[in-house]
């Protein structure tokens, strides 16, 4: 009766003991309490100014080669250059860094950084690889990409016109930039995109001993946006092909 008595009450409870030493923690059976969790460290501080500040030093220093107040083959301190644009020398030689890793300048040990000397040479090589890079793909966007999505490229080009206009070479260069940008970004490839851009920015810098780019020079080379665009709408890719060329051979495009 005791056997039986026992699997009565072991039926009535609706599920089985558990075993604290298992499931209850060792505070709950009055050992020491467990140890708090780890704390994470803080983050160290970030210089977003000084960050800031580079950036717009690169900048001004991209629009200074483009514009060429900094000379081919001339040495310019980073100490001097700071003064010019009223910073200390540490974010312009951090700058001036990045600029010699895209090659615009090389360090001169003890002296600064020389404004890198190129030729018509290198500006040709320049336009050849932007040529086989780029054209096939605005052959094939010229295809497929329908004519409404060029019409949102119209305020690119004509911003490449009004800084030519005011000739207005470091902002030109900007604008024409961001028009060949987002002509390719209709690729959907950022590496492409990218690569482009790298290689468009090198050839805006100035030869060595170049004459000014007339006026009328850049005002016409803006003008071929608009007629790029013009092609890419009509589907017309022997024009295509021919403009993007011809816009690749001038020192400005």
């Amino acid at each position: 009766m005791e056997q039986g008595g026992a699997r009565e009450r072991a039926a009535e409870e609706p599920y089985p003991p558990y075993d604290d030493a298992v499931l209850l923690p060792e505070q709950a059976r009055g050992g020491p309490p467990a140890p708090p969790a780890p704390v994470p460290a803080p983050l160290a501080p970030r210089s977003v100014q000084r960050h800031s500040v580079r950036g717009q030093i690169l900048q001004a220093l991209r629009a200074a080669l483009v514009g060429g107040d900094l000379t081919p083959g001339e040495v310019y301190s980073a100490p001097a250059l700071g003064e010019r644009f009223g910073v200390s020398a540490t974010p312009v030689r951090e700058a001036m860094q990045q600029l010699a890793t895209e090659g615009a300048v090389e360090v001169v040990p003890n002296r600064g950084f020389r404004v890198t000397e190129r030729t018509p040479r290198e500006l040709a090589e320049l336009a050849e690889v932007r040529a086989l890079l780029e054209v096939p793909v605005m052959l094939r966007l010229a295809r497929t990409v329908p004519a409404d999505r060029w019409a949102e490229l119209r305020p690119l080009a004509e911003a490449t016109s009004a800084a030519a206009a005011r000739g207005d070479r470091a902002h030109y260069a900007e604008a024409d930039r961001a028009f060949h940008r987002a002509v390719l970004s209709f690729a959907g490839n950022a590496q492409l995109v990218a690569v482009a851009d790298d290689l468009h920015r090198r050839s805006q810098w100035p030869l060595t001993s170049a004459p000014a780019t007339r006026h009328a020079d850049l005002v016409a080379d803006a003008a071929e946006h608009t007629a790029l665009l013009d092609a890419l709408v009509a589907q017309d890719l022997t024009v295509v092909r021919s403009l993007v060329r011809e816009h690749f051979t001038g020192s400005d495009g």
